[in-house]
């Protein structure tokens, strides 16, 4: 079975979950979704399934030719201790991983989409970056050289990719003994939030023993309740600019540095870092967690009524591809993107209150 279906069986489970943590949170009082940020998120997280059509060989397929090629072992990929292993050293490899892309500005303008959201549920989980291939599949290289084959090395991929998604709610608190060894619901809001105690901390996919064993852990107190975001606040619903934002911002600066270093470096310095000449003739405000509000444009009944439904058309619409998509020629899969992209950019344009014209029709 390809990825992408098994994505696609897992669908009715993430979705499924969203509803149950929705209806726990109205029957506490404390309901973590808005209509246009969940429907954002799910919706880059579709993006992100639709452009993994293209790319996968950038994973699997590289993977494949150096583990086919430069292997040092051939391990039996019907042993559970290779499983095991490949796992545990997938999880490290995906710790280095998340810290490039918090560190380095590069690697921060593909992970930064998976932060955007200012609320923190489980559709946050499904928010994801369509520019991940850029650099993602270097970091995995070493289990390819190592001899761990391609089947152990993509089920256990997908294996961390699934075990992340529980631990974006809010609604479950700190889990005592769990929470010193796995990444768990209170260690990852710690990393969602903007709070400066807890910013670039946590970053462990399933376990957080990487993060104690690497000076980079830091427990949720009670004392200083999580902000979500980031410290540039994205203020739009478009999923393509929510893609190409930062890339934007540092080719800007680049353009602008003077110094050929200055132009180079900003690719590869941490976030935030800005040549001295470039800082001056365009400043940006101070980050103050104070003055931070949420991106809740005021939206209509009959715009919130239409993004939805066009919604769930285009949810239809990627489902669908996402299981037949080994059928089609890259013409027909290269139409049909083209079309999921061009839909969630609608719903994203309607979310952020666009369409008056509609709306005062429809109340005349």
């Amino acid at each position: 079975m390809k990825d992408a279906q098994i994505i696609v069986l897992a669908t009715p489970v993430f979705l499924g979950l969203i509803a149950l943590e929705l209806a726990v949170g109205f029957a506490r009082g404390r309901n973590t979704y808005r209509l246009h940020d969940a429907m954002a998120s799910i919706g880059l997280g579709m993006m992100s399934q639709v452009i993994s059509l293209f790319v996968k060989f950038l994973n699997i397929g590289l993977y494949a030719a150096v583990f086919g090629s430069v292997a040092l072992f051939a391990l039996p990929v019907d042993s559970p201790w290779v499983w095991l292993a490949a796992l545990l050293l997938y999880d490290l490899l995906y710790y280095w991983k998340h810290r490039f892309g918090h560190r380095v500005a590069l690697g921060w303008a593909a992970h930064v989409v998976h932060h955007q959201s200012e609320d923190y549920n489980l559709s946050t989980a499904l928010r994801q970056t369509s520019t991940d291939w850029i650099a993602n599949w270097a970091f995995y290289l070493p289990m390819a050289l190592l001899g761990f084959p391609p089947l152990v090395f993509a089920v256990v991929a997908l294996v961390d990719l699934l075990y992340q998604y529980w631990v974006h709610t809010q609604q479950i608190g700190k889990l005592g003994w769990f929470d010193r060894w796995f990444c768990a619901p209170s260690n990852h809001r710690v990393h969602h939030a903007v709070n400066d105690a807890y910013v670039d901390r946590n970053y462990g996919g399933i376990l957080i023993v990487w993060d104690r064993l690497f000076g980079t852990f830091t427990e949720e107190r009670d004392d200083d309740p999580c902000v979500y975001g980031t410290r540039s606040p994205l203020r739009s619903y478009n999923p393509l600019w929510a893609n190409l934002e930062v890339y934007a911002a540092l080719a800007r600066d680049a353009w602008h540095a003077r110094r050929w270093a200055d132009k180079l470096r900003v690719w590869f310095k941490p976030p935030g870092w800005r040549p001295a000449d470039v800082a001056a003739r365009f400043p940006r405000p101070a980050f103050d967690i104070r003055r931070m509000q949420r991106f809740d444009p005021p939206t209509g009944r009959l715009q919130q009524g239409l993004a939805l439904l066009l919604f769930i058309g285009v949810l239809g619409a990627t489902v669908w591809l996402l299981w037949v998509a080994h059928t089609l020629s890259l013409a027909q899969l290269g139409l049909c993107a083209a079309g999921i992209v061009a839909g969630l950019s609608i719903v994203g344009w309607l979310g952020a209150g666009r369409g008056p014209a509609i709306e005062a029709a429809a109340t005349a």
